[in-house]
C-alpha cells in the first residue's frame, strides 16, 4: 500500500495482495518511522456510506465502505473517489508503471495501456 499526499488530497494505491487482504481481513496498515515519531496510515472497511478519513495521534485512517471493498476486489473497477469536507480522497489499484522504475512491481495490476 502506498499513499500520496498533495495539498488537500490523499491517494491510496493498493497492490493485488493489498486488495485481497483488505477484502478478507477488512484492514491494512503501514508505518513510516521518522526516528522520534512514527506516521501510521491505514485503510479500514467500514459501514460508512462514503469514503471518509481521519487524522489522530500521528495516524491517517481512510474508511472504505464494504460495498466498495467488495467491488474493488471482485470487479475490474479501478478505484473510488470522494470528497470529505475539503479533503479529496482516492483509493485505486496500483498498476505497473509505463516507465522503467527500480521498485518491485510484481504484485501490481497489469497496466491496461500495455495491452
Amino acid at each position: 500500500m502506498k499513499i500520496r499526499i498533495k495539498s488537500n488530497s490523499l491517494r491510496y494505491r493498493l497492490t493485488k495482495s493489498d486488495v485481497d487482504r483488505l477484502y478478507k481481513e477488512g484492514y491494512l496498515e503501514e508505518t513510516t518511522d521518522f526516528g522520534t515519531q512514527q506516521l501510521t496510515y491505514s485503510i479500514k472497511r467500514h459501514a460508512f456510506p462514503d469514503l471518509t478519513a481521519s487524522f489522530e495521534n500521528n495516524a491517517i485512517t481512510l474508511y472504505m465502505p464494504s460495498g466498495m471493498v467488495n467491488e474493488l476486489a471482485n470487479t475490474e473497477k479501478v478505484g473510488f473517489a470522494a470528497t470529505c469536507g475539503t479533503l479529496y480522497l482516492l483509493v485505486e489499484k496500483d498498476f505497473v508503471c509505463l516507465d522503467a522504475v527500480a521498485e518491485d512491481q510484481s504484485d501490481n495490476y497489469p497496466n491496461p495501456l500495455l495491452s
